[in-house]
């Protein structure tokens, strides 16, 4: 197995608990490299990695053949862009880009340089999120009616990274926690006809949106993805309604618990949820009421990776499109359009 030599931007939180776990694990990977300015966090966990500096002298090194951009989200176009044009394959992690215009500029150059370019979307491999999309997949509501997604926190005070309170643009609940809500619902209904928005700021002394509501519009189908950091007693994370039933799931994948933990995902039990954590599904199959709870299938972030490989040792398609992150993006945009305007906004 021919591994790819893979570099982190940074080894914050995600570096330490999104990326270097997986890259350590993984057969098809060489954790490489991190870029870090003073500190050799990264080296003191794994010896192995190369430690640089600056980002000029990571992307000058030849046997780097991967770049994960996982910076503050205001970074992302300008890193990413720089790592393309230097001819190596990127991963963005969400959001991709700041504004559509950005994101299309950096498919265009990856295309010009022939190298791949990804966005990290974990939240598709939750596993309460592959319960909802197994019962969408089957079928098992009948035509669909009416959807409802929340990722909800409650924190009152502000973060003390200075770059996720800053009023610039990519900074704001919307960007953050909606990237994942708006790419599930895209990647199970497709890009709506209509978007319509209120997102407003409720913390304290924040200068950043910390709540918004979308609402989605299909043919006789909408979808609400809510968000607010003022919740403290969460509902559930997906409800869903259609012509033949229902299903409730709450939000259960216990993956970024385990990494905080320390734990290592190479584990059989990796992913799985608590027997009492099974979503509802409340419907009719073949003229019989059924109303159980259904185990979900495990949660599994390194999945993502296995098909990152696959793109590049075995020419798949990768896993997230940089094309499905745009979409996000282009939803984002829509949305914050629609709240100033007060008016749903027609995709």
């Amino acid at each position: 197995m021919q591994q790819i030599n893979t570099a982190l931007l940074s080894f914050g939180m995600s570096g330490q608990i999104f990326h270097a776990p997986f890259l350590q694990v993984n057969d098809g990977f060489n954790f490489y490299a991190v870029w870090e300015r003073t500190k050799n966090l990264a080296q003191e966990k794994y010896p192995s990695v190369k430690t640089f500096r600056t980002l000029e002298e990571l992307l000058s090194d030849e046997a780097i053949e991967l770049v994960v951009v996982n910076t503050p989200s205001v970074t992302h176009y300008d890193y990413a862009k720089q790592c393309l044009q230097a001819g190596k394959n990127v991963i963005v992690e969400k959001p991709f880009t700041a504004t559509v215009e950005e994101g299309e500029e950096l498919i265009k150059l990856a295309k010009e340089k022939k190298v791949m370019l990804s966005v990290y979307q974990n939240r598709r491999y939750d596993s309460d999120y592959k319960a909802l999309k197994k019962v969408v997949d089957e079928k098992l509501l009948g035509d669909l009616i009416e959807a409802e997604f929340h990722y909800d926190r409650f924190t009152e005070q502000l973060s003390y990274k200075a770059h996720k309170e800053t009023p610039t643009p990519g900074v704001g609940v919307l960007y953050d926690l909606g990237a994942h809500l708006i790419d599930q619902a895209l990647q199970l209904f497709g890009m709506p006809k209509y978007v319509f928005a209120d997102i407003d700021v409720l913390r304290e002394n924040s200068k950043v949106d910390d709540y918004f509501e979308i609402w989605m519009f299909y043919n006789h189908f909408r979808v609400r993805l809510h968000s607010s950091l003022l919740v403290r007693e969460a509902l559930p994370a997906y409800v869903i309604h259609g012509k033949k039933g229902s299903f409730i799931k709450a939000k259960t994948d216990v993956q970024e618990v385990a990494l905080q933990a320390g734990k290592i995902p190479n584990t059989l039990d990796w992913g799985t949820e608590p027997e009492n954590e099974k979503g509802l599904l409340h419907t009719e199959i073949n003229g019989k009421i059924v109303k159980e709870y259904i185990p979900s299938a495990k949660g599994n972030y390194m999945a993502y990776y296995d098909g990152i490989y696959k793109a590049l040792r075995m020419q798949q398609p990768p896993p997230v499109a940089a094309e499905e992150g745009l979409n996000v993006i282009r939803i984002i945009a829509a949305a914050y359009k629609s709240n100033e305007q007060k008016k749903a906004i027609e995709i």
